[in-house]
């Protein structure tokens, strides 16, 4: 059966993470889909954007996260990272930052220097991923997952190709280890490509369209900059470029959990919400200059 479109939502109004990310969010923004995209919680997509030159630091100081995961997707552009585990580096066009903030970390993000000072193109998405009850207080960890590490699937008819990041894509796996069932496909398609996907039907299921007009089943032309958000009534989705299309598909076993949210933080309750918090003000997130 047809897994059905839901409800197709548009980006919300642009707003600066920091001062160096031009986003526009989609979820939870209200928690307008609240369970219905379990595991994943929060979706902050920057759209191409020229940065003019700088020799200042453009991006996000120094802040704390616990309870949940960040994966940095980017399309163009230079992002350095650093944590108070002692991870750093570089993500570039391709790449994947896979952030496990579990237990507690520090984190910072900025344009990467010489980027910065040359000026150009960003392009990019921040998804969070819940982590469950169980693996809430987990040791962080980082997983640098280079475009190099990311399989390729050339879909059949010159369609175009599909990139695999967490899950498996008709027995082709994504290098991303995760701690719940999680599917998370980059698709292109070339002008007339299609491509069909087999899901599991209690999945939660959204599709993100970043480049080009998308028909889904058949029936619903999406444009891009626009998320799409699936139903419960089949497992298989068809999707047709009307236009060279690039997509982003996430889909994931829900965590059925309470979640409560404060800034940086994500648990279960609001005792664990305050306990976050005097952590990291007894310094117990570890220590990350901002210089």
């Amino acid at each position: 059966m047809t897994k059905e479109v839901e409800g197709v939502y548009p980006a919300g109004g642009a707003h600066m993470v920091g001062d160096g990310f031009k986003v526009v969010n989609y979820f939870p923004n209200g928690n307008r889909l609240g369970k219905k995209i379990s595991p994943f919680f929060l979706l902050d997509y920057h759209p191409s954007y020229n940065y003019p030159p700088t020799n200042k630091k453009r991006g996000v100081g120094v802040h704390p996260h616990r309870g949940f995961e960040t994966v940095t997707m980017t399309f163009e552009g230079y992002v350095a990272h650093n944590d108070s585990a002692g991870n750093s580096g570089v993500i570039g066009p391709g790449d994947v930052q896979w952030m496990t903030a579990g237990s507690g970390v520090l984190h910072k993000e900025y344009h990467e220097k010489e980027f910065a000072a040359k000026g150009g193109s960003m392009q990019m998405l921040q998804l969070w991923v819940n982590l469950p009850r169980a693996a809430k207080m987990t040791t962080p960890k980082y997983q640098a997952i280079t475009k190099e590490m990311i399989p390729i699937v050339t879909l059949p008819g010159n369609a175009g190709k599909l990139l695999v990041i967490a899950g498996s894509f008709n027995g082709t796996k994504g290098p991303a280890s995760t701690f719940t069932p999680i599917n998370i496909y980059r698709v292109q398609l070339n002008q007339g490509g299609q491509v069909a996907f087999t899901l599991p039907q209690q999945h939660n299921t959204g599709i993100l369209v970043i480049n080009g007009n998308v028909k889904i089943n058949s029936n619903e032309t999406v444009g891009e900059n626009n998320f799409l958000l699936f139903g419960y009534s089949g497992n298989e989705i068809k999707a047709m470029a009307e236009s060279d299309a690039e997509f982003i598909v996430l889909d994931g076993e829900p965590i059925n959990e309470p979640v409560v949210q404060y800034g940086p933080f994500l648990m279960n309750t609001p005792a664990e919400i305050n306990q976050a918090i005097e952590d990291v003000n007894n310094g117990k997130f570890g220590v990350l200059k901002d210089d």
